[in-house]
């Protein structure tokens, strides 16, 4: 009995330091240095949500968690325009014979900009956690009541608690994203080449920024990265000796069906099928043509219902963001196309959408290329592109990633909008970050050919090499944690509490004007219209002949305003300009409607009402 004690004990120890066991412990140790990174991280540099993309998205997602269907409290003049002439065919401002209907504005207005993937998942999250969407009021004392104390700091707003939320869930997609980038890497290199990747992927401080921002990239990662599996398994299958005849179809379906799930989630996704059929089409070993039109019949499958639904809402395809290629043109900057109720495009000539392409493909090349991935590891991943490979499924992957790389720079080019500019890099319109994961795993296997160069005297010194390249490239993530503390508060323009506290003054049903509808719609959850691009045509239009506007809000978005370029030499009658008129006469213009304001907000806010409903019981 004692020798079997004793050789149990020493069996358990091998399995400890050798064995098995040493393995868990080495994965439990690197888990809980995940964890600690993202306590650090989020307590250090979390922000609440500043992309508009993030809280419409959001807004909608609570829509159809409450059982409102599709619908969105975020409503564009354009998407007004399209429901109301989806009938009369192309959108021309001359062609205004036919009159429109306005009870499509009264009731639930369905999103037409979102593809619905990401609201629906975000939906379900919201059913399965306590969202608690109620700012908690100060008390007396400058305490809130009846909350508990972490989201606020000495009493006061600091972290909005479904932001966070979304963002902690947006942190364990991007800790999958992480895990399949290592079994990628494995599969297509070797464990060391795995490691290093996963290790300095998790220290790109890029997609640490994207993982809290809120918006659907974190998602659509991990879509890409199933693709680019179904890829690498499918293309060793292809080289396979004992070919499987039901393997490589199933693979196929699968790469048309993310490919399809993926333009669900952002639309410019949808030109992925392109490079994923040139792949099939050359890197195949039989059937090569059936199987690419079977990627695509799939492709078509899974998107063809969400397109029939647009079609039958509006008449375009895409809904709102079928006109993505026309904005930020010499015809419709800024976000002019958006905002405006009778968009013209009969005079619109492709040479502007050139000048657009042009224009912004020297922005991406001179910019966003050479900060790929946010750090170094994109110098390594173009020097890399030199290097040919003896593993045939290794150079395949390559060409895979150019494939990408060049039509995600043509597709940014083309559909870059107002979005980009407001919030650079980190935006739903940046594709080249879905690279970042391929990019990590080509420049990790290029530091391995370098290391193997070194003539190092001692085998201890390439681990010393190695944490040293792996401490430069986590340079920027250490330097965002460092001191100082970044503020969560995304303030100008959006604070929360003041944007819930003039929502509540409004009734449900009451619509509103803003200058940030989807911050009036995420965190105030009223309808409310954009601001329209003059404010005195546009807003009757609406206010008389739609549905009555009860509230104009307007945020430091607009009261911040460039005197010259967003006041003064804005065409019509901007709202610029009605500010303008409303603070040097003291009083707004006497045709405006709304004529009651609160004190205390100006002069960073301005809140017009029909009447002083802050003063209600």
């Amino acid at each position: 009995m004692r020798f079997t004690v004793v050789g149990t004990l020493q069996e358990l120890i091998y399995k400890l330091e050798v064995g098995s066991g040493a393995r868990l412990i080495r994965l439990f140790f690197f888990f809980l240095a995940v964890l600690f990174l993202l306590v650090v991280y989020n307590w250090r540099a979390y922000r609440n949500m500043s992309a508009q993309e993030a809280m419409d998205a959001a807004q909608l997602a609570r829509n159809i968690a409450t059982g409102k269907g599709y619908s969105t409290l975020f409503i564009r003049p354009l998407s007004i325009y399209l429901l109301t002439n989806s009938y009369r065919g192309p959108v021309l401002a001359e062609d205004q014979s036919k009159p429109v209907d306005p009870a499509r504005l009264k009731g639930p207005h369905p999103d037409l900009a979102n593809p619905p993937v990401y609201p629906v998942v975000l939906a379900g999250l919201m059913k399965l956690l306590p969202f608690q969407y109620d700012i908690p009021v100060p008390g007396p004392e400058g305490e809130s009541k009846g909350r508990s104390s972490f989201w606020q700091r000495h009493g006061r707003f600091w972290w909005y608690q479904p932001d966070f939320l979304i963002a902690l869930f947006n942190q364990l997609l991007f800790f999958g994203a992480v895990a399949l980038t290592y079994f990628i890497a494995r599969s297509v290199f070797d464990a060391a080449v795995a490691r290093l990747a996963a290790v300095l992927l998790l220290g790109t401080e890029l997609l640490w920024r994207f993982s809290v921002s809120g918006l659907s990239t974190m998602l659509l990662l991990i879509v890409f990265l199933g693709l680019v599996w179904m890829l690498v398994r499918l293309e060793r299958e292809s080289r396979s000796v004992n070919q499987s005849t039901f393997t490589p179809w199933l693979l196929t379906a699968m790469a048309g069906l993310l490919v399809g799930l993926g333009a669900l989630t952002r639309y410019s996704f949808m030109w992925v099928i392109v490079p994923v059929v040139m792949f099939l089409a050359l890197f195949s070993s039989r059937d090569r043509w059936v199987r690419c039109l079977l990627a695509v019949a799939v492709f078509a499958a899974v998107l063809g219902p969400w397109i029939i639904r647009n079609m039958a809402l509006c008449g375009q395809p895409f809904g709102t963001a079928t006109y993505a290629v026309l904005e930020t043109t010499a015809a419709f900057p800024q976000d002019k196309l958006q905002r405006s109720l009778a968009p013209s495009v009969s005079t619109f000539g492709l040479a502007l959408v050139w000048y657009k392409f042009l224009g912004n493909l020297r922005q991406i090349v001179q910019t966003e290329l050479p900060t790929l991935s946010g750090n170094w590891m994109a110098a390594f991943f173009l020097a890399g592109l030199l290097l040919q490979f003896k593993d045939p499924g290794r150079n395949r992957l390559k060409y895979f990633a150019l494939m990408c790389l060049g039509l995600f720079v043509i597709v940014q080019a083309f559909g870059r909008t107002q979005l980009s500019e407001d919030s650079p890099q980190v935006n739903s319109e940046n594709l080249l970050v879905l690279l970042v994961p391929l990019v990590t795993i080509y420049g990790a296997a290029l530091f391995f050919v370098l290391l193997e160069q070194l003539d190092l005297p001692m085998a201890v010194l390439r681990h010393v090499v190695t944490g040293a390249f792996v401490a430069v490239m986590w340079l920027p993530m250490i330097l965002v944690l460092l001191p100082p503390r970044s503020s969560p508060i995304v303030y100008p323009p959006y604070y929360p509490p003041t944007i819930q506290r003039v929502c509540n003054w409004m009734g449900k049903d009451d619509l509103m004007m803003s200058d940030a509808p989807w911050a009036v719609a995420w965190y105030g959850q009223r309808p409310c219209v954009w601001l329209t691009l003059d404010a005195r045509s546009d807003f009757f239009a609406i206010n008389d002949y739609m549905r009555p506007i009860r509230a104009l809000y307007l945020t430091p978005r607009t009261m911040n305003g460039r005197f010259l370029t967003d006041w003064v030499l804005q065409p019509g009658y901007s709202w610029g300009e009605f500010v303008l008129e409303s603070i040097v006469r003291r009083d707004v213009p006497p045709y405006f409607p709304l004529r009651k304001s609160p004190n205390g907000l100006m002069p960073e806010h301005l809140f017009l009402t029909d009447w002083e409903r802050w003063r209600k019981p």
